[in-house]
């Protein structure tokens, strides 16, 4: 094992410093948009109650809205998640008689009851919005059929899932999100770009919003939270759709001027402040195992030189036990529960049993490092995140062990 270790470490050394200068890339924005704020000691002290003059809340939005290059952003912890963002966002910009379309097939299975695909009393279906899909093809955007629904049909908001959820589809690079956002946009202008950004922040050196969409979703216990920030997610985007969500996930009328930040300003700041350095490890963990994983003959993807749009590695096992033994080798070398068995099970939201490794200090984070997959043909893995690239390195040797 230790010869292919060194084979792989120097297979992968100019990989690893790619990331290693988009990790400075990101550092020094960050700590920019912080001198430009003037954050100090103060704005780490947070409000209760109605959350009114909650000044190091709105600092924190001034500081994301800067990193991630938009005119506005909604940050906040009253989110439980991105897929609770995504709702909210989804909520607050359609009405009904609106159609939502996802140019990308299906998105995760954690929406379909959001959007009606499953019968859900509180849907957007129930509420009168419609949905449709279109496929990709061969991992891109099949641009005819855009352009046609587009010219024969009204369509309120397109929605773009840049990661690949539990599918074997590549997730979606920020160059293929400036192509198609300027195609759609000379059909129709005023259609809503939205993409769920998810598990993709800081893995390129621009965002969504910088290359021609209009608004953007995100989880803060991933990458943008650096494993410090217990629960939140943020909107980012234009200021009027921005404040549009506002009012839906507070009240209309009083939008981001409440929300109590109920002592989590510090933990935000922080994690973003570490998160170049967290998704950097990430990025690195996955190269690392993409390249060992290939060495011994497992299909991977992205391979350990492809581009990384996020976090997310796909590994195929074709195999049920080798996949519940290596997610199971993840969660004997994570902080929290390694001493835990874990097995298959249902999970809300998905059709099939799920194996989820997630040792993690905060529930469901995916950056710290986690591995789960659902139990079902071809058995493909996905592995997500690692605090710092050498606890990444120590669970996927002992993940590969279970499986040799």
């Amino acid at each position: 094992m230790n010869e292919l270790v060194e084979k792989v470490d120097l297979k992968i050394k100019d990989e690893i410093e790619k990331v290693d200068k988009l990790e400075e890339f990101y550092s020094l924005k960050i700590l920019e948009a912080f001198k430009k704020f003037k954050v100090s000691e103060s704005d780490f002290h947070g409000t209760t109650g109605y959350g009114y003059n909650d000044f190091g809340r709105d600092k924190i939005e001034l500081i994301f809205a800067d990193v991630l290059g938009c005119e506005k952003a909604l940050v906040r912890g009253q989110f439980i998640s991105g897929t609770h963002a995504l709702t909210v966002t989804l909520f607050g910009l359609l009405r009904p008689g609106d159609t939502l379309l996802s140019i990308c097939g299906k998105p995760y299975d954690t929406l379909d009851e959001v959007i009606g695909i499953r019968e859900n009393a509180s849907s957007l279906k129930s509420f009168g919005i419609n949905y449709q899909e279109i496929d990709l093809v061969n991992n891109d955007f099949d641009y005819s059929k855009i352009k046609e629904y587009l010219e024969n049909n009204k369509c309120k908001v397109i929605e773009i899932q840049r990661s690949k959820g539990y599918s074997t589809r590549k997730s979606i690079g920020i160059e293929k999100i400036r192509e198609v956002s300027k195609f759609i946009k000379e059909i129709n202008k005023d259609v809503i770009i939205m993409v769920d950004n998810c598990y993709c922040e800081f893995t390129e050196y621009e965002t969504p919003v910088e290359v021609g969409c209009d608004i953007m979703v995100g989880s803060l216990i991933k990458n943008l939270g650096g494993g410090i920030a217990p629960n939140g997610a943020y909107v980012a985007g234009r200021s009027d759709l921005v404040e549009i969500v506002a009012d839906r996930l507070t009240v209309p009328g009083q939008g981001m001027e409440v929300g109590p930040s109920l002592g989590m300003n510090k933990l935000i700041l922080q994690g973003l402040y570490m998160a170049p350095s967290v998704v950097a490890s990430s990025l690195k963990t996955n190269i690392f195992a993409s390249s060992m994983l290939e060495e011994l003959g497992y299909l991977t993807e992205p391979r350990y030189n492809e581009e990384h749009p996020d976090i997310v590695l796909n590994i195929t096992f074709k195999d049920e036990s080798k996949l519940i033994n290596f997610v199971q080798g993840i969660q004997e070398s994570s902080a929290i529960d390694s001493y835990l068995t874990i097995m298959p099970t249902d999970m809300p939201g998905y059709d099939s049993k799920i194996i989820m490794a997630s040792g993690s200090f905060t529930q469901g984070s995916s950056i710290e490092i986690s591995c789960d997959g659902p139990i079902r043909e071809p058995y493909i893995a996905y592995l997500q995140g690692s605090l710092t690239y050498q606890y990444g390195r120590i669970a996927v040797l002992n993940a590969i062990k279970r499986i040799s």
